[in-house]
């Protein structure tokens, strides 16, 4: 059987925040994250500015696929994450700003640090200590262990273990 080629995370943490940020204005934003649906995909395509395939991925039955939206404002989605459940740990396929949140003109900050953080929710919920693995970007991999506290552990693959883990979720989620 063909091993399933696995993508290179190139997300850029711009800034861990509590929630997240205009850059215009400064104000903060409190967020949530849902399951993306059917109905989503409609405006998360190529032509609108995504750069994956985000179809493919919410049909692939071994991944999860979750959109970041501002608390009340749930159609303007900010961020997409794709995760699959592992035997001991969360993996993250795939990570994308939306495309008016990237590059100098972006109009939010903290959308990459808010999904990694949501990854790494959803381990301890899972029972996995925090435990998120991925695999980065080569010139991005120092960026990650700084950012993210995260481990550099063979080739590109990186993991968060359980202490960055938490610092994430108490970041972002305080319940």
């Amino acid at each position: 059987m063909k091993k399933p080629k696995q993508t290179e995370l190139d997300f850029i943490i711009d800034r861990l925040t509590n929630s997240i940020i205009n850059v215009i204005s400064g104000d903060s934003f409190q967020t949530e994250v849902a399951r993306l649906s059917k109905a989503d995909l409609k405006n998360i395509t190529k032509n609108n500015g995504w750069n994956f395939n985000w179809k493919s991925e919410f049909q692939d039955i071994s991944k999860e696929v979750y959109k970041l939206t501002i608390v009340g404002n749930p159609t303007i989605i900010q961020g997409l994450l794709s995760i699959s459940i592992m035997n001991d740990h969360v993996y993250m396929n795939l990570l994308e700003n939306a495309p008016f949140n990237i590059g100098k003109a972006k109009l939010y900050e903290g959308v990459t640090g808010n999904l990694v953080a949501y990854a790494c929710k959803v381990s301890f919920q899972k029972g996995f200590d925090g435990y998120v693995a991925f695999v980065a970007k080569s010139k991005l991999i120092q960026h990650y262990e700084k950012t993210l506290g995260a481990y550099h552990f063979k080739d590109q693959k990186m993991f968060i273990e359980t202490e960055p883990a938490k610092l994430l979720v108490e970041k972002y989620f305080k319940e």
